[in-house]
């Protein structure tokens, strides 16, 4: 028994907070009640979803065409739906009302699979993590750049290219994400994931406007059927920038490594599976609209020549004021969206340290400091100040020394999107529902997870091949946007 416990500590794993008596204040496992709605969850997954990767979605469709941009959205839509269902079922272990809970993602992982699955699930879910901040920290710049450009070229003209260094955007970012990390934890972000969500929308809708616009302006529709046609790119360099895009487009749907970390937000009754399949249903529903839209209205605008960054890489010129408008929403949104994907991550590094030294003072001690008089207090923690912060300056200097968009965000798609998206909560839900080896279901499941597994090295491949193309003509520190 001890020996167990010791594994589950050195695993990162939550353990079981000692139950209380106060059912008005606490949930069945001890800690505090949950509040959480199918609203709230939503906003969460929303924030999440549509965030930087939408914004690459026209460049994506440019490299495989109207035939298949359109096609390879809507799968990985579905796919991401149905395995999201998948894990929603994983949440309680046994019974989905009553059964014992998991956490986080890794919990899930452990309660159902366990061995060396659950170490695996932790690096790839964590690296993932970590990447996705280092994207949203060069996405941010990239936005608070091109506000600085649109007042350059109404000064200058259009023809000033404007170049402008983006390594104090990054710092900037950065110092904000400092000061918003020290939110202790996941549920204490509502309104925050409520914000960014309500930004995630405006500029989307803003990207789709001024799409149709430009349509009407060239009285056609661009593009082909295929993409973008060889002459124009070379067949190997074709065959990258398809693979490239795949992993873009599955970055736009990278949400499953949060989704049991929301789920442990919800209030019950109803189940929480229950509640979290609807706010599923609702969040892919409507981040698949935009998507469609934003990618193909983007596609239909620019054609082959799509940017790869559709309102912030001199895609559109006019009108400014409404460009820098859609550019503050990225970025309000990102400051949002990075701190709802590394909250499971502050949280693991906090717990194992905690576990590993319950005697520190520095790691457990909580101060608690009124900020204005009458207000509610704030716990103060010394290591979750420096760890937290130390984290924060680490993404933004790699932000720094790597700043490749469209290739960051590919590999990250690809590196997430199998493991994470498709293979843990298959493998999980085999187990959950104790479906028959060589059954029809099972077969059909593994069919599914060994499919997704083909388009993730591939695109994979592409990403890296596009950092190494990058990375010949980039000198650290000194790129301008």
């Amino acid at each position: 028994m001890v020996e167990n416990s010791k594994n589950r500590q050195e695993l990162g794993i939550s353990i079981d907070v000692l139950p209380r008596n106060s059912s008005d204040l606490f949930d069945e496992d001890g800690r505090v009640k949950r509040t959480g709605t199918v609203w709230t969850a939503s906003a969460h997954i929303i924030t999440a979803v549509i965030g930087s990767g939408v914004l690459s979605l026209a460049w994506a469709v440019a490299q495989i065409g109207w035939v298949g941009g359109p096609v390879v959205m809507i799968l990985f839509s579905l796919v991401t739906y149905y395995t999201s269902i998948l894990l929603c079922a994983c949440y309680r272990s046994g019974d989905s009302v009553t059964g014992k809970r998991n956490y986080t993602y890794m919990d899930a992982i452990h309660s159902n699979l366990g061995g060396i699955k659950v170490k695996l699930c932790g690096v790839v879910q964590y690296v993932n993590l970590f990447g996705t901040a280092i994207g949203y920290t060069i996405a941010s710049a990239i936005s608070m750049i091109a506000i600085q450009r649109t007042s350059c070229q109404q000064s200058n003209g259009d023809k000033d290219p404007c170049h402008v260094n983006g390594n104090p955007y990054m710092i900037a970012f950065g110092a904000i994400q400092i000061i918003f990390s020290q939110i202790p934890d996941f549920d204490q972000l509502w309104w925050l994931s409520i914000v960014a969500a309500l930004m995630s929308f405006g500029y989307s809708t803003i990207g789709l406007g001024l799409g149709i616009s430009r349509m009407v302006d060239n009285k056609e529709i661009k593009g082909t059927l295929t993409g973008v046609t060889i002459g124009t790119v070379t067949p190997t360099e074709k065959v990258w920038r398809t693979f490239q895009s795949l992993g873009n487009i599955a970055f736009a749907y990278s949400y499953s490594m949060i989704l049991i970390e929301i789920q442990d937000t919800l209030k019950a009754p109803p189940a929480e599976e229950k509640t979290m399949r609807k706010a599923t249903l609702i969040s892919v529903a409507v981040t698949t609209l935009f998507y469609m839209l934003c990618g193909c209205v983007g596609y239909a605008a620019f054609g082959d020549s799509a940017p790869g960054n559709l309102l912030a890489a001199g895609g559109f010129r006019n009108p400014y004021w409404l460009l820098d408008i859609a550019n503050l929403a990225i970025v309000i949104h990102l400051v949002g969206a990075y701190q709802v994907y590394c909250q499971p991550l502050f949280a693991f590094v906090e717990k194992e340290a905690s576990k590993r030294y319950p005697e520190s003072k520095f790691i457990t001690k909580e101060t608690k400091i009124h900020i204005f008089p009458g207000s509610k207090p704030f716990n103060l923690n010394l290591f979750r100040l420096v760890w937290r912060t130390v984290f924060v300056i680490t993404t933004t200097l790699i932000s720094m020394i790597m700043p490749f968009f469209n290739d960051v965000l590919g590999l990250l798609g690809a590196i997430g999107f199998w493991p994470l998206t498709v293979y843990f909560p298959v493998e999980m839900y085999i187990v959950q529902k104790n479906v028959p080896r060589w059954s029809t279901r099972w077969v059909c499941l593994q069919v599914l997870s060994l499919a997704c597994l083909v388009v993730s090295v591939a695109a994979a491949a592409g990403s890296v091949v596009g950092i190494i193309t990058d990375l010949k003509s980039y000198k650290p520190f000194k790129t301008d946007f």
